[in-house]
């Protein structure tokens, strides 16, 4: 039932979630394109605004920079709760329909290819323009020294690493869109995504999608940036050989993006699909209560 204040209920998130996760899969396939092109965006969006918070946060406290990283990176999947936005990392809840038999799986893989295309492309788009806006160049390059340090640090993950960090952001990612699934307004959907996402963020957990935004444009800031970017900054390019097209897709986005399907798509969309679908069909009785070890009466 839901509850006397709006909320929707566990049970009725549940079928919240199945229900949005049968639509996005049956689709118009341009518009599930479009929608994730604006979401690769948006989280990219994100990212900027993180960068932006860890300029010159040295003088803070490691947890503290971080938590405040984390609130502002909020701001890209809240856009894409409010917009409606297909962000395939949320999208592997598909795995809900496909249980219960709604969708076939080649309907589900379609819809995660062109989400994950779609959202590529979105987040390629922030990053030609950051770079050709030359935000990087910001406060004497301390800009694109983070968008490098953090770039780096990712592409050096070994593959079970960035695997298991791939699970853990993807469970809070899916916590948070399954939450914001019991909002009946924008408060309560933007608080039910805020601090999950937060979390992910500041503890170093790794979304696939946000990947594609801050890794290919630290390739391009180590590839192309000029003299003049790495004297300011006062880095040593050859520190950055690491930051290739190759140790990106091979090192970070690949096992990534698999720990993300694992930790959304399985550990939160099929669990919650056991609880309240499979475990909770009608005509199965609930066991009676005991009493000492024996049936009450």
């Amino acid at each position: 039932m839901t509850s006397q204040t709006g909320i929707l209920s566990p049970a009725e998130m549940a079928k919240a979630a199945e229900d949005a996760a049968f639509g996005k899969a049956t689709s118009n396939q341009l518009k599930s394109f479009l929608l994730a092109l604006t979401a690769g965006g948006y989280i990219a969006l994100g990212f900027v605004f993180f960068v932006t918070s860890q300029v010159g946060a040295d003088g803070m406290s490691w947890g503290a920079s971080k938590v405040l990283g984390g609130l502002v990176f909020s701001t890209g999947l809240t856009l894409v709760v409010l917009t409606g936005a297909e962000l395939f990392t949320s999208s592997t809840l598909t795995l809900t329909a496909r249980a219960s038999g709604r969708i076939t799986t080649w309907q589900l893989i379609k819809n995660w290819i062109i989400v994950y295309l779609g959202n590529f492309l979105g987040a390629m788009t922030i990053v030609a323009l950051i770079y050709f806006a030359r935000t990087w160049e910001q406060a004497a390059g301390g800009w694109g020294t983070v968008v490098l340090d953090v770039s780096l640090k990712k592409v050096n993950h070994d593959f079970l690493t960035a695997f298991a960090l791939g699970v853990l952001c993807n469970l809070m990612v899916c916590l948070a869109i399954w939450a914001a699934y019991g909002g009946r307004n924008t408060v309560d959907k933007v608080a039910a995504v805020t601090l999950p996402i937060a979390l992910f963020v500041a503890t170093g957990f790794e979304h696939s999608v946000a990947n594609m935004f801050i890794i290919p444009l630290g390739i391009l800031i180590a590839s192309f940036a000029g003299e003049g970017f790495w004297q300011a900054s006062g880095l040593d390019p050859s520190a950055y050989g690491d930051l290739t097209w190759g140790n990106f897709f091979a090192d970070n986005l690949l096992p990534v993006t698999l720990g993300n399907i694992v930790g959304g798509g399985v550990m939160i969309g099929i669990l919650y699909w056991t609880i309240f679908h499979f475990l909770n069909k009608p005509g199965k009785p609930m066991p009676k209560p005991t009493v000492a070890g024996r049936p009450a009466r």
